[in-house]
């Protein structure tokens, strides 16, 4: 008798820790950081408005500026993965190595040096805005990334699906967007989300190129009141308070889609 391999995911990623959908337990990592970091951060401001309370009331528009940076780079970002997850597929090897190269590049140089290379080194031949530059070096760098997750789902999808929709006459762009892409999306989704969250961390770096995000905000509080153990740690609290409520978010998704799965089968 051949026993199944067990249902195990493996995570790998800058993101947050995903909670996993299955438990239901009323007492888990999730809910105790989530319920550690919110009551912290209600204690401080209640018990010490001056500075804590300040402090929260100064972020509101670098908290805006960070959700408008993962925004527009998420829109962005989405169709250079989809375009070099393709690439990566592709049978022209021309294609398939334009893509390939694209991903080893990126990936392999840090995304502070990119946005230090497009911010400054090219500002040199063309002055690019702050916030365009933290947007096209976000996209491309995470594009990457996300290359090689949509790649990864259009290769989970059995081969057979598109050798039956070949059989019914759809060429290779029909069954392409018609077939594969809508059940590779049921697989990628969740590694998006987390991908979407690790983005959301990274804008911090945007601060060093004068992009008025969470960080910088805090940044400019504390150089006016020196209280800077009391800024960081609230901008610390509102980053893990963002990711904890988008890692659950994600595993909801998970979850749901999950059941479909089953519901299905």
């Amino acid at each position: 008798m051949k026993n199944n391999p067990p249902n195990i995911r493996i995570e790998v990623t800058e993101g947050a820790s995903i909670p996993d959908p299955g438990d239901h337990r009323l007492l888990n990592a999730w809910t105790l950081a989530f319920c550690v970091a919110l009551g912290a951060l209600i204690f401080l401001c209640t018990t010490s408005p001056e500075p804590y309370l300040e402090i929260l009331t100064f972020l509101p528009d670098g908290l805006a500026v960070t959700f408008e940076v993962t925004l527009l780079s998420l829109l962005c970002t989405l169709p250079i993965g989809l375009l070099t997850g393709l690439g990566r597929l592709s049978g022209n090897r021309v294609i398939n190595l334009i893509a390939s190269t694209y991903v080893e590049v990126i990936r392999g140089i840090p995304l502070l040096v990119q946005l230090f290379y497009i911010y400054y080194a090219l500002g040199r031949i063309i002055q690019v805005p702050p916030m365009v530059s933290a947007v096209i070096a976000i996209s491309f760098c995470y594009g990457a990334y996300m290359g090689e997750v949509f790649r990864a789902g259009i290769l989970s999808v059995p081969k057979g699906q598109t050798e039956a929709a070949r059989s019914l006459g759809f060429n290779k762009t029909q069954t392409m967007v018609m077939v594969v892409l809508p059940q590779a999306m049921r697989t990628i989704l969740p590694p998006i989300g987390n991908e979407c969250i690790a983005m959301l961390k990274d804008t911090s770096l945007v601060s060093i190129i004068a992009v008025a995000d969470l960080l910088r905000r805090g940044r400019e509080f504390a150089s006016q009141t020196f209280d800077y153990f009391e800024t960081y740690t609230v901008i610390a609290l509102v980053y893990l308070i963002i990711t904890l409520l988008l890692s659950k978010g994600v595993s909801i998704m998970e979850g749901r889609l999950n059941y479909y799965d089953r519901d299905r089968k």
